[in-house]
């Protein structure tokens, strides 16, 4: 199996349940399509990252014994709705100090929702009539979603948080499995 990803917590979350995936992350922008709605963006993003990397494998100098390998992609955002059907405010990854304050107190102090889009691809070593020529066919792709409510955050919290290195790298700016 290969993890189309470089996240610390989902190749531990793979070796907790016993497989050792090889790690290859994806290579892709990671950006929202106009009136793309949260739920398709995160599916959508997830099945790009699956397909670039079963483009990569296309490179590797034995790609004929990957053949049937399963890539693993999985994308997540954090979202608000406020009051619109599946719209609101999209989050990823801070892209600084200030982003990832930003993005603390719009969530502080209400519910938001967490969405991993998740998709698994067979990587087939020749062109293959998937949409594209992508060497690799669709398994499975789907999204879960978690609501999430913070307490209220005082502008200390955030800045203490922001400090500590940790919302960096997460999407909303928080990890609910650490310090967040």
């Amino acid at each position: 199996m290969i993890l189309a990803s470089q996240s610390p917590r989902r190749l531990e979350l793979m070796q907790s349940m016993g497989i050792d995936p090889q790690v290859m992350p994806a290579d892709i922008v990671e950006i929202c399509r106009e009136d793309e709605k949260p739920l398709a963006l995160v599916k959508r993003l997830a099945q790009e990252k699956a397909i670039s990397v079963c483009y990569k494998l296309m490179e590797q100098p034995n790609f004929e014994q990957l053949n049937n390998e399963i890539v693993l992609a999985a994308d997540t955002i954090v979202w608000t709705d406020d009051g619109e059907v599946f719209g609101g405010e999209v989050f990823g990854k801070p892209i600084n100090v200030e982003d990832a304050k930003y993005m603390l107190s719009k969530l502080s102090g209400r519910t938001h929702h967490v969405s991993t889009g998740v998709a698994l691809r067979r990587f087939k070593a020749f062109k293959s009539p998937s949409p594209g020529g992508a060497p690799s066919v669709v398994a499975v792709a789907f999204v879960e979603t978690t609501d999430v409510t913070f307490f209220e955050l005082s502008e200390d919290e955030i800045a203490a948080y922001v400090t500590s290195g940790e919302p960096m790298d997460k999407a909303g700016a928080y990890g609910i499995q650490g310090n967040g």
